[in-house]
């Protein structure tokens, strides 16, 4: 499972860290939507031009989740009570999706926003992309 996320955000970029903390098993690998890897998860599910990089995105099985259908869809992966947040899933995409966008959009406000994508450490290289 690839989860793709805004390298240059603070606050995607906190929530990665959060996951990388929680996935023991290390079942998720990670590119920023602005690498050569995740341009190339990107084309392969053809959406070729990404200009507004506000969407957390996870390819799980061949099949790609945008917004509130990847947080979820990942919260179901991960270990312990992180499950729980899945029953969400029963609220309809368009509401999920209207609060999903309201933090996505005010996400640089929230936490800042970086020169450039990070650079993972040489420990945790393996699970960059």
């Amino acid at each position: 499972m690839i989860i793709l996320f805004d390298g240059v955000c603070n606050f995607c970029n906190a929530t990665i860290n959060f996951l990388i903390d929680r996935d023991k098993k290390g079942v998720f690998k990670f590119a920023a939507l602005q690498s050569e890897a995740g341009k190339t998860v990107l084309t392969k599910h053809n959406i070729v031009s990404l200009t507004d990089f506000d969407s957390v995105m996870l390819e799980k099985d061949g099949k790609l989740y945008q917004k509130s259908d990847a947080a979820l869809e990942i919260a179901r992966q991960m270990d312990g009570l992180w499950k729980i947040l899945y029953v969400f899933r029963i609220v309809p995409k368009f509401i999920r999706d209207f609060f999903y966008d309201l933090v996505a959009k005010n996400r640089y406000r929230f936490m800042g926003k970086r020169d450039a994508c990070r650079i993972p450490t040489p420990e945790l290289r393996a699970r960059f992309l």
